[in-house]
């Protein structure tokens, strides 16, 4: 019986210890995707069914969670169905999450909040951060190129550059042209400061109703950005990083230097200059390649270490990035320091507080801005240096002023260096007065300090490239700005009715300070000249601007109703009222900008139920008044100027006294620009929401646009015109953007997306007239103009006469309009028949502005590997290739030239002679007027995920391996570098030597633990 008893006593005992095992909690970890598109997954709630333990997903989507063996794991996420998962006894649990049949139900950010997508009635598009974090661009924005349908992003090969972006075409001449951006509830001009991998979403918004929240800052567009921020969980470590070069593509081919001598002996020839100046021409070989000699493939790498967690009652996200890029010109170098830190805490239920801060150092070292130029005008014949060392001196080849400079010499003797510090964030906090009442207040800044110093010594390289005294350049700029908001948010819901309401103020403080100064006779010493004060030993000359101490504010209140019934019928309707100092003094320092949008969810209603086409369907529009307050300021401000030619003689003794004059007249005031623009659009899915599309169709105008306005020349003023509020700009088109997205197997999912975007942009009216604005005199040699805005065409278009052919012979000279012109000279078109070639037979010749614009992206998953490509791209465009003709004397030409130059009767009916410089030949025509149209694979990564098995025994909880190429691609016709050539209005797509674009190839790692 004992021994019955202790065997009984003993399994009990076992049983027991067993359960008890199983009872006892094992920590899972896994990783949570989108089951179509394979991207990770932020903030999914994780949670132990049945209790009230849980987590959330980090920015990588990871999770780490107690739970006992015999646990099920609840996933769940908005716009996701919810996924149960039986943990049994599992260490590593990777989840995928199908999207709900609904993409209306997923939440974008808007101003002052987020919202569902089914609820909102504007034209608004969405990046994840996970997108932007792929490509190896600098800035994030350049990184958005191709992926959202009406923004057109003009990118710059200089290191540590921003893009230009505009969305929806230009609505503006003389003001801002770029949007606003708002990173974490805190406006910037430019977002430089942000490293790609600290950032969750951007989402930009286009239309009215979307922006008009932003008033007096939102007619060029708004852009959202939202930075990562920290979830609940253990400590999540991340490292990103790569290494790898930059390239030159589409370099262009210069003349060599028998060529070049050849071609040079043919001007001569043209010019009856004799004798020729290079007797031999074959002697000189293939000479020197500039390009080859000052450019480079230049290495880049960047790195970027966070770590993210946090517990019920705090979260953290740190991180810090390094950025180190070598140009594509040697001696060219950018290094970049960031720092994000981000904290929420909730010291009570009903109270939330933290902070936002990003912190920037950067350094470079920069490059002489004409160096392009010369590289090209170099004449090849040039030795780099002579056999003893010395540089290759022009004069000793009599090539003239135009080229008479050593490309080398240039690089080693131009010693200048940029630092830029700047610190930004917020901090914020927000408490529940009532379940459906919150009040959030928060404030935030910009500080920035940025400075160059340009040092030159005493130094002799070539008779014309020396300077007989050092001199030292110093510029200073501080920037100080702080903005302050407060918002009251109201949600109520009752069964069929949901409002949610919002009022704010808002008050606004920007200033900015600019200091220029230089001194001679600067100590030659080491790199302490440029970053130290001036020697005591130099008395410096300081050179204030006044139109560069800016010191503006903004009061504002704002207000939005959001409200929808069933999910079926959308209201939104918001109004601000902007008050801006730089209009303060008369009536219109203060203004309203309204919004109103509304939209149908068809699927919704009742008879859409038996229907089996559309999983959603969509009707939405919007009209909206927004303001653009970023333009010329204080305008209104009468000056008077003194200048020498005004010295008059009198008196006894007779002395010299300088007068002055008011040499332009000014508007009695300028007020801001108004954009009154109206959208609709259709949103639709189809076949289990696989394929989904939206289009849109918008209208904006701009009204009480800055303009020109003529004056008469008696009234005795330098300028022939003043600036005014009297021009209306319209800017209208289609958006269009197609997705889809499937799972082919349990192993394969892809998603394709497609946008394209089409834009007209005319200056609808000017109150006084077809009085025309001339610009784009960037690399005219000749001092023409090759732009014009004027009534009925768009802002900046290309301006000047047709080329209808090549003069052969003199006998053709003398029976034509041009008298003055030679053989090998082009034939302009007598547009108006008045037997005359004059400025009056100029024509349109091109538009700068993109009218298409589109992208093409792809994203697949198989197994561990990982793909995404993007393509992108614009058509119907024009560039105006200046460096043809930029010459002011025996500047080289491009093989192409060469190749297809007159020389001789019925040598060439399209290209002429090398004569190509003079006036006639250099004035703005069509020959210089090429298609700015391209296609780019712009992004291509390939990445393999190891096997999660193989890491849990070294604890780390993802490594990701992946290849990266960048402008790999590129298609186009254009004879420059790159027709993707910015510019100011007015000179937009002029390429005079721009710094060209550089193909990136790296690889990389990121590593979780």
């Amino acid at each position: 019986m004992k021994r019955i008893f202790t065997i009984s006593g003993l399994v009990l005992f076992c049983f027991f210890f067993i359960n008890a095992a199983f009872a006892q909690n094992t920590t899972v970890k896994g990783r949570v995707t989108d089951a179509t598109t394979g991207e990770t997954l932020i903030g999914v709630s994780v949670s132990v069914k049945g209790t009230t333990q849980g987590t959330q997903t980090d920015v990588n989507g990871g999770y780490s969670i107690a739970a006992p063996s015999t646990a099920t794991l609840t996933f769940t996420y908005i716009g996701y169905a919810a996924q149960d998962v039986a943990v049994g006894g599992r260490n590593n649990i990777d989840v995928k999450l199908q999207a709900k049949a609904s993409e209306l139900q997923q939440v974008v950010v808007i101003g002052y909040g987020t919202q569902r997508k089914i609820d909102n009635t504007g034209s608004v598009g969405s990046v994840k951060g996970a997108e932007i974090a792929k490509q190896a661009s600098t800035n994030p924005l350049s990184a958005l190129q191709g992926k959202v349908a009406g923004v057109n992003i003009i990118n710059s090969g200089s290191p540590g550059s921003s893009p230009q972006v505009s969305i929806r075409g230009l609505g503006t001449v003389y003001g801002n042209v770029s949007p606003l951006f708002v990173v974490d509830g805190v406006w910037y001009s430019d977002v430089s400061f942000l490293n790609n991998n600290d950032i969750e979403n951007i989402t930009i918004l286009k239309d009215a109703s979307s922006t008009a929240i932003y008033g007096i800052r939102a007619a060029n567009g708004v852009v959202l950005i939202t930075t990562k921020h920290g979830a609940k969980g253990k400590p999540v470590i991340n490292y990103n990083g790569y290494a790898g070069w930059q390239s030159v593509t589409n370099q262009v081919k210069m003349a060599n230097a028998t060529q070049y001598a050849t071609a040079i002996n043919e001007l001569y020839a043209e010019n009856n200059i004799t004798p020729p100046l290079f007797s031999n021409p074959a002697s000189y070989g293939t000479g020197t390649d500039w390009y080859g000699q000052i450019l480079q493939n230049g290495f880049v790498t960047n790195h970027q270490l966070s770590i993210s967690g946090g517990t019920d009652k705090y979260t953290y996200n740190y991180s810090g990035g390094y950025l180190d890029q070598d140009g594509i010109v040697k001696t060219n170098n950018y290094k970049r320091y960031t720092v994000h830190l981000s904290n929420d805490f909730t010291p009570v239920k009903i109270l939330k507080i933290g902070f936002n801060a990003n912190g920037l150092f950067s350094n470079s070292r920069d490059i002489n801005g004409g160096i392009f130029h010369q590289m090209f005008g170099a004449a090849p014949t040039l030795p780099v240096h002579y056999n003893t060392g010395a540089y290759g001196d022009p004069a000793d080849y009599h090539t003239g002023d135009g080229n008479n400079y050593n490309p080398q010499a240039t690089m080693d003797f131009f010693n200048q260096k940029s630092l830029n510090h700047r610190l930004t964030g917020d901090v914020h906090a927000e408490l529940a007065i009532l379940k459906n009442l919150k009040f959030r207040t928060s404030f935030g800044g910009d500080l920035g300090q940025a400075e160059f110093r340009n040092f030159t010594p005493i130094y002799t390289a070539t008779l014309a490239q020396k300077s007989a005294v050092t001199n030292l350049d110093v510029n200073h700029t501080e920037t100080r700005n702080w903005i302050w908001e407060n918002t009251l948010t109201y949600d109520y819901q009752i069964k069929d009715h949901k409002l949610t309401a919002l009022a704010g103020y808002s008050a606004q403080n920007n200033r900015t300070t600019e200091m220029d100064a230089h001194a001679q006779g600067v100590p030659d010493a080491t790199s302490g000249n440029l970053h130290t004060s001036f020697p005591g030993s130099v008395t410096p000359t300081y050179f204030p601007d006044p139109g560069l101490q800016l010191h503006t504010r903004a009061l504002s209140q704002f207000a939005r109703v959001n409200y929808s019934f069933q999910d079926k019928y959308l209201l939104n309707a918001s109004i601000r009222h902007d008050g801006a100092s730089q209009f303060y003094g008369n009536n219109t320092t203060y203004g309203y900008f309204p919004s109103v949008g509304a939209g149908w969810v068809i699927t919704n209603e009742q008879f859409m139920k038996g229907q089996h086409l559309f999983d959603n369907l969509k009707l939405r529009g919007s009209w909206g008044k927004v303001g653009n307050s970023v333009v010329p300021l204080n305008p209104s401000v009468q000056t008077v100027a003194a200048d020498p030619y005004l010295t008059a003689i009198f008196g006894n003794p007779q002395q010299p006294y300088q007068g002055a004059s008011i040499n332009s007249v000014v508007p009695p005031f300028i007020v801001w620009e108004k954009a009154v623009s109206s959208d609709f659009g259709i949103e639709a899915a189809f076949l289990g929401s696989r394929l989904s599309i939206e289009a849109d169709y918008y209208n904006r105008t701009t009204q009480d646009a800055i303009f020109a306005i003529p004056i008469l020349a008696s009234v005795g003023t330098n300028s022939g015109s003043i600036i005014g509020n009297q021009a209306t700009i319209g800017n209208k088109g289609f958006e269009f953007l197609l997705t889809w997205k499937d799972r082919a197997s349990k192993d394969f999912s892809y998603s394709i997306s497609a946008n394209l975007g089409v834009n007209n942009n005319k200056v609808l009216s000017v109150i006084t007239g077809q009085n025309p604005i001339y610009s784009g005199g960037n690399g005219i040699a000749n001092g023409q103009l090759a732009t014009r805005t004027v009534v009925g065409e768009p802002i900046g278009e290309f301006y000047g006469y047709k080329v209808i052919g090549i003069f052969q012979t003199a006998a053709e000279v003398a029976a034509s309009n041009q008298k003055t012109a030679l053989p090998g000279d082009f034939i302009y078109q007598d547009t108006n028949g008045d037997g005359t070639i004059s400025t009056k037979d100029r024509v349109v010749l091109g538009n700068p502005n993109p009218k298409i614009g589109y992208g093409f992206n792809i994203a697949a998953t198989y197994k561990n590997f990982d793909l995404a490509l993007d393509f992108q791209g614009v058509a119907d465009v024009s560039v105006y290739n200046a460096n043809i003709a930029y010459r002011f004397g025996n500047e080289n030409f491009t093989q192409d030239f060469y190749t297809h130059r007159w020389h001789g009767a019925g040598t060439s009916n399209t290209y002429p002679s090398v004569n190509v410089g003079s006036n006639a030949n250099a004035a703005p025509n069509s020959f210089y007027v090429e298609s700015g149209a391209y296609f780019r694979m712009r992004n291509a990564q390939l990445g393999y995920t190891l096997p999660g098995n193989t890491l849990n025994s070294l604890g780390v909880h993802k490594i990701r391996l992946y290849a990266n190429a960048q402008n790999a691609i590129n298609i186009f016709g254009y004879k420059g570098f790159t027709p993707e050539v910015g510019g100011g209005v007015g000179n937009m797509g002029i390429d005079a030597n721009v710094y060209p674009l550089y193909a990136t190839y790296n690889f990389g790692v990121n590593v979780t633990f």
